[in-house]
């Protein structure tokens, strides 16, 4: 099956792009508006959540499943995640580019997220749920790692509602431009 390399998916993210299927096609986006949270205190937990983290429900991993990840963030009615992309994300993480974000419990893996990470920025791609917070204290876990190494841009290429209850905002197209330059411009750590 053919996939998109590694060298076209890091080139095309350095540049604030990033592909999605559609109809057995591969498109690539910039959005206008573009997604982000943010990894300084205007971050917000949702009361909720804060009281599901301190029970610590799940047991977080780093890249122990990202196939399986992205099955899970694949499994819904509409999705872009085709062949295609499963293939081509899974060939970036073997590269060390792309991770996973995985909260597991007795039963198993139970949600988590994935996305790529370039100097000083993480795109994250998508997330699952199949137990209530899973995706959240996996968002979490993301944010506490992307503090911790340096990282000055957590990219979430579209706002939602879900998003905004941690405080995501967008930017224009030209202003996540500048952002992102000088994000990859900074110094951080590898992620994991």
């Amino acid at each position: 099956m053919k996939i998109i390399p590694p060298e076209i998916l890091l080139e095309a993210y350095a540049e604030g792009v990033f592909p999605m299927a559609e109809d057995g096609e591969i498109l690539w986006f910039s959005p206008e508006r573009r997604g982000l949270i943010p990894l300084d205190e205007r971050f917000h937990i949702p009361h909720g959540l804060a009281k599901s983290l301190k029970r610590k429900p799940f047991e977080i991993r780093w890249n122990t499943s990202f196939r399986d990840v992205m099955l899970g963030c694949a499994a819904r009615e509409e999705t872009w995640i085709d062949e295609v992309i499963l293939d081509s994300y899974c060939a970036l993480h073997a590269a060390g580019h792309a991770h996973s974000v995985e909260c597991w419990d007795a039963d198993g893996l139970q949600g988590g997220l994935y996305g790529v990470a370039l100097p000083g920025v993480f795109f994250g791609e998508s997330m699952f749920s199949l137990k209530t917070d899973a995706s959240k204290i996996a968002l979490v876990a993301l944010i506490e790692r992307l503090r911790e190494k340096g990282f000055s841009l957590l990219d979430t290429q579209w706002m939602t509602r879900h998003l905004r209850q941690f405080g995501g905002y967008e930017l224009s197209r030209k202003a996540y431009h500048t952002a992102l330059q000088k994000a990859l411009g900074t110094t951080s750590s590898p992620l994991v």
